[in-house]
């Protein structure tokens, strides 16, 4: 298994650096604090309140161990998302991983999904990974087509599997083959 600190800055379409990196013990309060917007619209994050500060370190600490990625989002040295891949437990399912990711208002709409997508496929292939899996509600459209463009496709739906402000939505089952 390959674990690397890999950096990657690029240019966001609003001018600004944008800059992917591992998630640091120093990021866990930024983490928290730039979650809680995403919590309280409560649409389209399957969390119900940020972590506390020592879960959050606890979950890097298990992230590291494991040899997961944690990825910070960064601007103007902020966390304003993260994205993450945590490998299967069990040795027969250790070559696929799970994705997700989320980013605040900061960053929406400046084509930093497209970069974190790149950036996370090419860590799977360097960790030697078969399929990259995620779930998402049926009315994201926004990161449906993200997804989609990266390459990933509809495994399976769940019928009215979540419900959000009074309506039923389904959860789609997405996956990319490396």
């Amino acid at each position: 298994m390959i674990i690397e600190n890999t950096i990657h800055t690029f240019t966001a379409k609003n001018g600004e650096a944008i800059t992917l990196r591992p998630v640091v013990f120093e990021d866990a309060d930024h983490i928290i604090e730039a979650v809680k917007e995403i919590v309280e619209a409560g649409e389209f994050l399957q969390k119900e309140r940020p972590r506390t500060l020592e879960e959050e370190l606890t979950f890097i600490k298990e992230c590291q161990e494991k040899g997961n990625m944690y990825t910070a989002i960064e601007k103007h040295g902020e966390v304003i998302g993260i994205a993450r891949i945590l490998r299967g437990e069990l040795a027969m399912k250790r070559h696929t991983g799970m994705f997700r990711t989320w980013i605040n208002s900061k960053g929406q709409g400046l084509g930093i999904g497209k970069e974190v997508m790149e950036y996370s496929i090419a860590w799977a292939k360097k960790n030697e990974l078969y399929k990259i899996s995620l779930t998402v509600f049926s009315e994201n459209k926004v990161a449906i087509k993200l997804y989609e463009k990266a390459g990933f496709v509809v495994e399976g739906v769940q019928k009215g599997q979540v419900k959000i402000n009074g309506s039923f939505q389904d959860e789609w089952w997405m996956a990319y083959f490396l």
